[in-house]
């Protein structure tokens, strides 16, 4: 199999390279260049520094879609969980997907914020502060009673749908096909296929004793399901609004739904499971989603993508 697209990164990533080697034991050696520890510090700045220039962007859309406007009783709960909510790494990961396919970050923007708005609606909705429901302390701050929260919450995911829908407008070109099919996968990953169907399986685990293998089936199950499909969802339609060919878009979604897998098994419902076991799942979808990477040659953005599991697999 061919390595040529990887070796021209210009060793910027080499633990893509060496992962990729050692998983694939029928791919010729790899032999890295030595590089100081400079040089990897420098790298690792830089996808921070990429990763934090996307959520910037993101952040600055959200909140020029959302502001604060009459009807207050309707906009201000809106603004609030909007932001309210703790980040997750999809929406981001739509625009870099788009970005690495050659497409351009605003083309990602409508789509990484319906992703955001629609994650920020199911967590407040498995949070809402409730008398009679036992649950850890809530990461969410409560401005507004348990009614309100549930409103606002379905009223966030209709309103990531209009903005979809209206940013064909905002672009010279007519991109409907593209608009339609993003609001179709967006729709499938957020319904009973997809995060729905990760809730429920969340609250049975919840309520059963779950055993041995079992335990570690329902965890991948949940984890594929909540922030699996959201994030496989995520790269898939980058890769639809950046221009990229199926076999792109087919690729970054598996990408993603490893990397979403590898999230909720380490900090979501896995997280408190016994930790040699879930690293065990972890590094097979961290080697399996960097496997999905290699026919990709976009130097920085390659490098700042595939750290979404390189980070963690040096620290696992």
């Amino acid at each position: 199999m061919a390595i040529a697209p990887l070796s021209n990164i210009n060793g910027s990533n080499p633990g893509l390279l060496r992962l990729l080697s050692k998983s694939n034991p029928s791919l010729p050696s790899i032999s890295l260049p030595h590089k100081p520890m400079r040089f990897k510090v420098a790298a690792m700045s830089q996808s921070k520094s990429h990763w934090a220039s996307i959520n910037e962007d993101l952040v600055t859309h959200l909140k020029h879609s959302i502001p604060i406007r009459p009807p207050l009783v309707v906009f201000e709960p809106m603004h609030h969980l909007t932001f309210a909510a703790p980040e997750t790494t999809a929406p981001a990961l739509c625009i870099a997907a788009c970005e690495l396919v050659g497409g351009r970050r605003e083309e990602a923007m409508a789509a990484a914020s319906a992703l955001h708005l629609i994650h920020a609606a199911y967590y407040a909705h498995e949070h809402l502060p409730l008398t009679d429901r036992a649950r850890p302390k809530p990461k969410i701050n409560h401005a507004f009673g348990p009614n309100i929260e549930l409103l606002t919450g379905d009223g966030l995911v209709q309103f990531g749908f209009e903005l979809l829908a209206r940013s064909n407008d905002l672009t010279a070109q007519d991109n409907s096909d593209k608009i339609l099919r993003v609001i179709t996968e967006i729709a499938r990953a957020a319904g009973p296929q997809g995060v729905i169907d990760g809730q429920y399986c969340n609250f049975l685990y919840t309520q059963s004793n779950w055993k041995d293998s079992s335990q570690v089936e329902m965890i991948k199950r949940v984890s594929e399901k909540k922030e699996g499909e959201l994030h496989a969802c995520a790269a898939a339609c980058g890769a639809i609004v950046g221009g990229g060919s199926e076999e792109e878009i087919e690729k970054l979604r598996k990408y993603g739904l490893y990397v979403g897998m590898t999230k909720g098994m380490l900090y979501g419902i896995g997280r408190n499971y016994e930790k040699c076991l879930v690293k065990e799942e972890v590094d097979k979808l961290r080697t399996l989603a960097l496997n999905e990477l290699r026919d990709f040659n976009n130097g920085v953005e390659l490098a700042a993508i595939s750290s979404l599991v390189e980070a963690e697999l040096c620290n696992a």
